[in-house]
């Protein structure tokens, strides 16, 4: 006899009892007036893959995740997505991809057409700060 495991269920149990646990986590302010800001591509720039994108910010600091000094964060780009859960870790997955090692710029390998861009920076556990820090959200165009 075969016993099955309904392992998707339990996985997915834990996803959800962790989240619930971390939505109680206090947030990191922010800085007033503190912004991220994409230096290039240009908004409406049509580029070739892979994209060399860099990030700007001012009124904060970047440093690596995990490090908590006051004032400070690292990048998060979100492609083609809006913003997460302001209250939960910034998802780590194709459409949010993290620079928790303090980069503030990178090549990514896009498909041909039409993409969204948008920096939204995360403090030491990757939460986003409150209110969040986030830039504006860019479109280009992969030739």
């Amino acid at each position: 006899m075969q016993i099955r495991r309904p392992a998707p269920i339990a996985a997915t149990l834990t996803v959800l009892v962790a989240a619930s646990a971390l939505a109680g986590l206090p947030r990191t302010a922010s800085e007033a007036g503190a912004s991220v800001f994409f230096i290039t591509p240009a908004d409406g720039s049509t580029v070739a893959s892979p994209v060399v994108i860099e990030f700007g910010i001012e009124g904060m600091t970047v440093v690596k995740a995990g490090d908590d000094t006051p004032g400070s964060g690292h990048h998060h780009l979100l492609v083609d997505t809006g913003l997460p859960d302001p209250g939960l870790p910034i998802p780590a997955d194709k459409n949010h991809i993290h620079f928790g090692d303090g980069s503030t710029s990178t090549e990514l390998t896009l498909a041909p057409g039409t993409h969204t861009l948008l920096l939204l920076l995360g403090d030491h556990l990757h939460i986003p700060h409150d209110p969040p820090v986030t830039s504006e959200t860019i479109s280009i165009t992969v030739k």
